[in-house]
């Protein structure tokens, strides 16, 4: 990291481009302990398949330690190569805020704030408040994450309010982009914030099929954090095609990729659907096809099933992927064991 806070905004205008994915903690066979070759591996992916930046994904069963380990193996492993963004997402404001100076300390870039599973705020200034002291807590330039399974129609429609971002926008300087997937079904609540937010802040849609539609009419530089790993290569290269101003060629890839797509969207948005959760495990398996180390995590995880791998194989084949040919049973062992 190489700005203060107030500094933040400014720099991530200028360094905040291309396309955030996701790297999962992968455990040792025997559940016990951090694999440290496995999560290398994935961060040389990250690189390899045209990722700018990568979330450090909090959610897969480990211990704060664990979590701190992977961070730092993470951060090293990506070098100059790869900005790194910090997943505010543990059971408590104090673990969250810990995370994230210890993350800073080992040179982060960026945090991804999440809500606790207990938090259930009855007004729009007790999320604030929490969101706030995340903020004041580090240097680090904060990504608001305005989203609908937080839980908080009660305080606005579109699930979280517009005003409530303009407000932390204002108020909180190292704010330096804004995640939205507000509003639907449609896309109105997400066009409200690039119309009233994106000359102060990035504003980013992180649902890739949208990115066309952001792209031509807000100019939108970076997207971020998802399953772009399940594409291999290719939403970051269209991605930055559209931002080179070659808007066909761009497209002409959007298709050929479109039956992942199609397969992500009944399986993930099914598994998302019936939980509120983000289902890691399709996620990771996903990667896993494309050359990712897949392998063991911890529970608390949805499980994943032969149907779903068949879905997600025969579309991710279906669209010309370079899909590997190693049986489902070697996912969860990972490509490199320990």
């Amino acid at each position: 990291m190489t700005y203060s806070r107030l500094e933040a905004r400014e720099w991530a205008q200028q360094n905040m481009t291309g396309i955030c994915g996701c790297v999962m903690p992968t455990f040792t066979s025997d559940l016990t302990r951090i694999n440290e070759r496995a999560i290398r591996h994935d961060i040389d992916m990250e690189k390899k398949m045209g990722m700018s930046s990568t979330l450090i994904v909090s959610e897969c069963g480990t211990t704060f330690d664990e979590l701190l380990q992977t961070t730092e193996i993470a951060i090293d492993e990506a070098g100059d190569g790869l900005q790194t963004v910090v997943h505010a997402a543990l059971p408590t404001l104090k673990d969250n805020i810990r995370l994230i100076q210890e993350s800073e300390k080992r040179g982060a870039t960026y945090v991804l704030l999440s809500y606790p599973l207990t938090f259930y705020p009855q007004t729009e200034q007790e999320v604030f408040d929490y969101t706030k002291a995340i903020a004041d807590s580090t240097n680090l330039g904060v990504i608001i994450f305005a989203m609908h399974l937080w839980n908080f129609r009660r305080l606005h429609p579109s699930h979280f309010s517009p005003q409530l971002i303009g407000r932390m926008i204002d108020e909180i300087p190292n704010v330096v982009a804004v995640k939205s997937e507000v509003g639907g079904p449609g896309v109105g609540g997400i066009a409200e914030i690039f119309h009233k937010y994106r000359d102060q802040v990035i504003v980013m849609d992180p649902i890739e099929s949208n990115s066309p539609a952001w792209h031509s009419m807000y100019g939108m530089q970076w997207m971020g954090t998802s399953n772009y790993e399940a594409y291999g290569p290719w939403v970051a290269r269209y991605f930055n095609l559209m931002r080179e101003g070659k808007f066909d060629e761009a497209m002409e890839i959007y298709w050929r990729i479109h039956p992942v797509r199609e397969a992500d969207s009944a399986a993930v948005g099914q598994a998302v659907a019936g939980t509120a959760m983000v289902h890691r495990y399709l996620w990771k398996y996903q990667g896993w096809l494309n050359g990712f180390n897949g392998g063991p995590m911890r529970a608390p995880l949805s499980r994943i099933n032969d149907g779903q791998m068949a879905q997600l194989r025969a579309a991710a084949v279906a669209a010309g992927l370079d899909v590997t040919d190693s049986p489902d049973s070697e996912f969860f062992a990972g490509r490199n064991p320990a």
